[in-house]
């Protein structure tokens, strides 16, 4: 994966930087695994807005994937791999030996003709999806469970990865992306290697016009309103707005607000840094 700069011949492509696709091998979904995905602009049941900044934005067709990686001990050949409009990571077709055809996160350095497996007896090689008590000490790994068979909801996002510290008893310890050190149980499925596109953080949209394309409406800044909008408007000339907050008054930028009492707390080996 690799990133291109434009030549600067109109002003959105000055500092634009794009992605140059050369994983990509189709622009054609399957589909019998795609699915309609309507749009709220924000706006709840009663057509009222709730959600600022929200609307408009290219239509899309939902990607059905596979998270649970429940299909164990069948092998899968990797046909594709995708873009998917609705994550920051590729996504890879891949068909299993029975001729049923999933949808998976693609990690990084998947290749079209590969074979993945999951399940406890899989080699802990790229593509395959292990149970964390399989898993040697010290792989990389991505799209990890929290609970058993809920499916992969921990480092799915282009390029994140955690890392298998250890284990004792019936729990591992996984570096998680955000720095925290966290307790899984073991019986929770993980695949191995990091998630694709790791390049994806360093794309520049050059242009106010592509965060529309996005679905993303203009946001004001807050220093930028009235006493009546939030609290850090107003003030004279160009003062700025005081101490971060958010338009509840909630204060923001290292401010904690995970519960003290909250249940997982005993699961958290070591909080992530400031």
């Amino acid at each position: 994966m690799s990133v291109r700069k434009l030549k600067p011949i109109t002003p959105g492509q000055r500092f634009r930087v794009v992605n140059s696709f050369d994983t990509i091998t189709t622009d054609k979904p399957e589909r019998s695994l795609i699915a309609p995905k309507k749009s709220s602009g924000g706006r709840n049941s009663q057509g009222k807005m709730t959600m600022r900044y929200t609307g408009g934005g290219h239509k899309k067709r939902y990607r059905i994937i596979d998270f649970k990686r429940a299909k164990t001990a069948v092998n899968a050949e990797v046909l594709t791999i995708e873009y998917d409009p609705n994550r920051s990571a590729f996504i890879s077709l891949v068909q299993y030996t029975d001729g049923e055809k999933a949808y998976i996160v693609a990690p990084n350095g998947l290749q079209v003709g590969q074979t993945i497996v999951s399940g406890e007896n899989a080699a802990p090689e790229i593509g395959n999806a292990l149970p964390l008590s399989k898993i040697p000490l010290g792989t990389v790994i991505s799209c990890i469970e929290l609970r058993p068979g809920q499916g992969a909801v921990i480092a799915r996002s282009a390029g994140t990865f955690a890392q298998l510290m250890a284990r004792d008893g019936k729990y591992a310890t996984i570096k998680m992306p955000s720095g925290e050190t966290r307790l899984i149980l073991l019986t929770c499925m993980a695949t191995i290697g990091a998630v694709s596109n790791s390049d994806h953080q360093l794309i520049v949209s050059g242009k106010a016009g592509r965060s529309r394309w996005l679905g993303r409406r203009p946001r004001t800044r807050p220093v930028a309103m009235n006493p009546v909008d939030h609290p850090m408007g107003g003030g004279e000339g160009r003062s700025s707005g005081g101490h971060p907050r958010s338009r509840k008054g909630l204060p923001a930028k290292g401010y904690r607000t995970r519960s003290k009492v909250n249940p997982s707390n005993k699961y958290i080996v070591e909080r992530r840094k400031k």
